[in-house]
């Protein structure tokens, strides 16, 4: 999988050595450019933007993120609770399995309740039924499967064949929509405009029996929209006709888009070596820092990196014990060598919310830096009580 992000902005002139290692830092002005873009396609469509934090929940920038979108679209009770502490406006709550146990507060804390199928939904009717009677305002959705594969590495694919994501359209009949007000599909990651006009024409055929129904539709999140070369005005036009043609509040919940290009990770080569090829170990681990390059994978850019003039790459990996710890090969700027600082770019979205502790790798700073203003921050720091208290 190859990345779409990878600008480095403002990042490109800022100095490394100014943080620990490894750290994540965010730049403000970034994020701030990237909600004002979402803001204006939200204001220009008529339509609801949520901000996924499943992707980025660094709940120190919610106020910001508050100033610009209308709330938040969580992953269950943990992330609803999160959103309800921290972020101002609507929460959105979709799992794909609701344990018993939370759905009770999750219907107290959420605006929209999202089943993943009409089984569950069945199940909980009882508990939806008490919300009402205490006072809840919850509306349910249904998260429907569109049976329409269109991502590049099928495990991202919510419509890869098998998929458990969401109740499969061709399946949807009048009896699974009794008491369903929303119908949410998610079918996108890291793409633009055509993968979603694709999805649309075969759900609006299948829910077109509901437009009177439903209340709103919520089509997710995968959309690159922030990224530059994205088809804003498309988008747009498409959003205005789906709310005129189905008669629903229309949402998108983005999470990739908003801190987009927002991030680096910095790390410290710590050692050296060849064996058959060069090699360096750094104290970024991609099993403990970034997932996403062992799990989709993909190769992350890699801040100032240029060609490495004649020379031969360098393959970089973590300090962890897992032999498949390995980050990519790059000609690192300046040369690979003890000591040397390295940036990898586009690593706010995900890589923050997915770090671990394996093998007692320490957590990396989470820093806020400001590039218009120059203000620099550190919001979070990890130690060895982190990794001790996640044991027994």
């Amino acid at each position: 999988m190859e990345t779409k992000a990878g600008d480095p902005g403002a990042f490109a002139h800022f100095d490394l050595n100014r943080v620990d290692s490894p750290a994540f830092v965010v730049d403000a002005a970034r994020l701030r450019a990237n909600l004002q873009i979402l803001a204006e396609i939200r204001d220009d469509a008529d339509i609801k933007m949520l901000a996924a934090l499943k992707a980025f929940s660094m709940f120190s920038v919610a106020p910001m993120i508050g100033e610009y979108l209308d709330g938040t679209c969580t992953s269950g009770l943990w992330e609803a609770r999160l959103a309800s502490e921290y972020y101002d406006g609507e929460i959105s709550t979709y799992c794909a399995a609701y344990r018993p146990e939370d759905l009770e507060e999750v219907c107290r804390l959420s605006d929209h309740v999202i089943f993943n199928s009409p089984a569950q939904m069945a199940r909980a009717a009882l508990i939806l039924d008490q919300a009402a009677v205490t006072g809840g305002d919850v509306s349910v959705g249904l998260r429907i499967n569109p049976q329409v594969p269109t991502g590049e590495v099928a495990r991202y694919d919510p419509s890869s064949p098998g998929s458990r994501l969401g109740f499969p359209l061709d399946q949807l009949a009048e009896e699974h929509m009794e008491g369903v007000e929303g119908i949410h599909f998610h079918n996108l990651c890291e793409q633009d405009f055509e993968p979603l006009a694709q999805t649309w024409g075969k759900v609006f055929d299948a829910i077109e029996p509901w437009f009177g129904q439903l209340k709103w539709i919520n089509m997710g999140g995968g959309h690159h929209i922030t990224r530059a070369d994205y088809q804003r005005e498309e988008l747009i036009e498409f959003l205005r006709d789906a709310k005129e043609d189905t008669g629903a509040e229309i949402y998108l919940e983005p999470g990739e888009a908003v801190a987009l290009d927002a991030g680096i990770l910095v790390g410290t080569i710590l050692d050296t070596g060849v064996n058959e090829v060069p090699f360096a170990i750094t104290d970024v681990s991609a099993t403990c820092h970034m997932p996403d390059v062992i799990e989709a994978p993909y190769r992350p850019a890699m801040l100032g990196e240029e060609g490495g003039g004649g020379q031969p790459p360098v393959r970089l990996g973590g300090p962890s014990c897992l032999a498949g710890d390995v980050i990519g090969d790059y000609h690192v700027p300046g040369g690979a060598e003890a000591g040397r600082r390295i940036a990898f770019l586009d690593q706010a979205h995900y890589s923050m919310v997915k770090t671990n502790t394996f093998n007692g790798v320490p957590l990396p700073g989470i820093w806020l830096w400001d590039s218009e203003t120059d203000m620099l921050e550190q919001v979070k720091e990890f130690g060895y009580e982190d990794f001790r208290n996640r044991l027994s």
